[in-house]
This record gives structure tokens, sequence and C-alpha cells, in this order.
């Protein structure tokens, strides 16, 4: 694994009015890796990641990415993009004009932007597709021009909240497989958020495993698997079959390096 940080969050706390939602979370994110947070609802995961993001402020403690401290950056001058659960394509706007959106906010030249775009859809495998709407779009599909959105921005790092969650089961497993070899393929930073345990120990480099705003145990998923380090880690992924988890991380390996 990469060694460079390209994320760090230093002593974090967020509360909203009296309620502490994340407390005192340290975390380093290298460059390079497929980090999940993973957690019950309500554990504070979307809220890291939006911390990161810059959509949600910290109530103490700093914020870094690429080793300046972007703490009071707001999130339109921060160098990261978010895919959503719902993807938040717009609806009147063609394939090609919504990978195109931010490049068109940052100004980026339009003889650019066409290199970028092309090379995006052709990543995602949506060569073809550029005049469509998102409604003449299935849900897989959808989910590649979100993503084809984030990664043209040539960013270091993209954020996934819960961005597979709306798939069916077997859409999703296929994107999963996708999502992981396009990250290899990008080299890219991919920090990902998802209740989904199997989701998680079958994509993930590393997993941050949250409960009641703080990381429980960070490690990779055959650690995690079979070293729980208390109880609750135990409990959470107690449902996932060894054999089972050992053939899909082996599948999934060795399809992602085609």
């Amino acid at each position: 694994m990469n060694s460079e940080v390209l994320v760090r969050l230093e002593k974090v706390v967020k509360s909203f009015g009296e309620k502490t939602i994340i407390e005192n979370l340290s975390l380093d994110i290298f460059a390079g890796e497929f980090l999940t947070l993973l957690g019950p609802s309500g554990c504070g995961k979307t809220t890291v990641l939006r911390m990161i993001s810059g959509l949600e402020s910290v109530s103490s403690g700093r914020v870094f990415l690429e080793g300046k401290d972007v703490t009071d950056l707001p999130a339109a001058k921060r160098e990261v993009n978010t895919i959503f659960q719902d993807f938040a394509l717009f609806p009147h706007l063609t394939v090609w004009e919504n990978v195109n959106f931010g490049l068109k906010m940052k100004k980026v030249s339009k003889l650019d932007s066409e290199k970028r775009i092309k090379s995006a859809l052709r990543l995602v495998k949506l060569s073809g597709f550029e005049d469509r709407y998102p409604s003449q779009l299935s849900g897989g599909q959808k989910q590649r021009v979100a993503i084809a959105r984030g990664i043209v921005m040539d960013h270091s790092i993209l954020l996934l909240d819960e961005s597979l969650a709306s798939l069916d089961l077997k859409l999703k497993r296929e994107m999963q497989l996708e999502l992981k070899k396009l990250q290899k393929t990008l080299e890219m930073t991919f920090v990902y958020v998802t209740h989904d345990q199997d989701e998680a120990l079958t994509m993930s480099d590393r997993i941050a495993i949250m409960n009641a705003g703080r990381i429980v145990q960070l490690g990779t998923p055959e650690e995690i698997y079979k070293n729980p380090k208390n109880a609750f880690v135990k409990s959470f992924i107690s449902d996932i079959d060894l054999i089972n988890f050992k053939k899909t991380r082996m599948s999934r390996y060795d399809q992602s390096k085609k």
C-alpha cells in the first residue's frame, strides 16, 4: 500500500446542538487505496464523509487533504468529488452534459473537456450514450454516469456515499467489481460508505468499522474477519460465511487484474 497520506482527520468532533455525532476521531487515508467506512445506520459514517468533502463543518479538530489544512475551506474549493445514493443527475441534461457540468463550472477549455469526457465515458463503458437523458438509462447506467462525472474532474479522491444501495442484488455485485477495477485502473483513492458487511469485506483494501461516532476497528478485511477486536465487531460481521468470503475475495481480486 502507498504510504502517502492523502486525507488526514485529526481529533475531529462533530456536534449538532448538544448531541455529539463524531467524537475525537482520527484517521489517515492513503493515496491509491479503497477505504470503506462500515457501520450500522446512525453510526456517523456519512457525517465523516461529508466532513472530508466540506459539506459538513467540523465542530473541532482538523481536516487535511494532500497535506493542506482544508478545515475552513468550503466544499466547492476542495479537490474532491462525491457520488450520492440517488446519483444526483440533472434530468434535463444529456449524459455528456451531466459529465461536463463540473468541468464547465471550473471553466475547463472545450478541447480539454472533450478529451476528459470521452476518456471517462470509455472507462465506465458508456461510449455511445452521450446524447441520452437519465430517464433513458438503467440504474446501473445512471451509476456509471455519476462515476464518470466524478472521475472526469481529475481529482485524486472520490467519495461514495451508499452509492450502490439502490441497485438490485445482481447489478450491485456487478458494479462492485466494476468499481474495484476502475479504482485500480485510475490508481485513485476511493472512500466508500456502506452498512453492507459483504460489500465492504469483498471490495476494500482497508475497512474502518464505526459505532456511535467512533472507529472501533481499522484494518484489512482479512484482519477484521479473523481478529475482531471486540464484541460489537464480532457480532456485526458474524453473518458473513467464511468460505464464501474467501472465494469471493479471490474471485474479485483475480477479475480486477484483467
